[in-house]
């Protein structure tokens, strides 16, 4: 049973200015709540009960909104409030607070909706301990709602996930969720790099996975997505 999640929340949200002058991006509402609390909705609801949040701009905020929230859930932060330490060294950093058992992580900034099952039960049932040092949820390109870009990710009939080339068009797109083992979280090159170190050392190997979402996801980059959101989510 994976019930330890990270939620990555120390960005500083640029992209989401002017809104995110006085809070943190985390704390932007969508729907009439903010953006984290839809992450961990669905971190709860998928079974997860404990989670280590990252933080760094305006982390006083984020950390006061965590204590006020009704919840179950055992919140741990992770401080980088001296130093931003992007997903790979901030993971590096929350190691020692996740455990030596594999977990959820998720950005706080992605919003996604269940299909037909719920999603994180379903990455629960495909994992392999034996094959995998980490499992993507990727979604379509043509359903990734508020993504702008070419894609991210290739998938072979096994799950394996490859690059997409310059040039191209790649069919799947990261979700911002994803099971890590513990051991790819070692030999950091510095304090401060990207998650993408662990995934290529992963790909390398032959065990970088995927999974297809099967429900909505949102891209909650800029403010001008933020009605876009609420609208597809009114209307079901």
């Amino acid at each position: 049973m994976i019930d330890t999640a990270m939620l990555m929340a120390a960005g500083l949200g640029k992209r989401m200015r002017p809104l995110t002058a006085t809070r943190p991006k985390p704390l932007v509402k969508v729907a009439g709540k903010p953006l984290m609390d839809h992450a961990l909705d669905r971190l709860e609801a998928g079974g997860v009960r404990r989670v280590v949040v990252n933080v760094h701009y305006l982390a006083n905020m984020v950390e006061a909104h965590l204590r006020a929230r009704r919840s179950d859930v055992e919140f741990v932060v992770s401080d980088e409030r001296e130093r931003l330490l992007e997903t790979g060294g901030g993971l590096v950093k929350a190691l020692p607070l996740l455990g030596d058992a594999p977990f959820f992580c998720a950005n706080s900034d992605n919003l996604w909706v269940d299909g037909p099952s719920e999603t994180l039960s379903m990455m629960r049932a495909l994992w392999d301990e034996e094959k995998m040092d980490a499992l993507l949820l990727v979604v379509p390109l043509a359903r990734a709602q508020g993504h702008g870009g070419p894609g991210d990710f290739h998938m072979d009939p096994d799950g394996r996930l490859s690059r997409r080339k310059p040039g191209h068009v790649a069919p799947f797109v990261f979700t911002g969720v994803q099971i890590l083992s513990p051991r790819l979280i070692a030999d950091p090159p510095g304090a401060v790099f990207s998650t993408n170190l662990f995934w290529n050392r992963a790909m390398e190997a032959g065990r970088l996975f995927g999974v297809s979402h099967q429900g909505l996801w949102f891209d909650v980059g800029t403010p001008r997505a933020i009605p876009i959101v609420e609208a597809a989510l009114a209307h079901g």
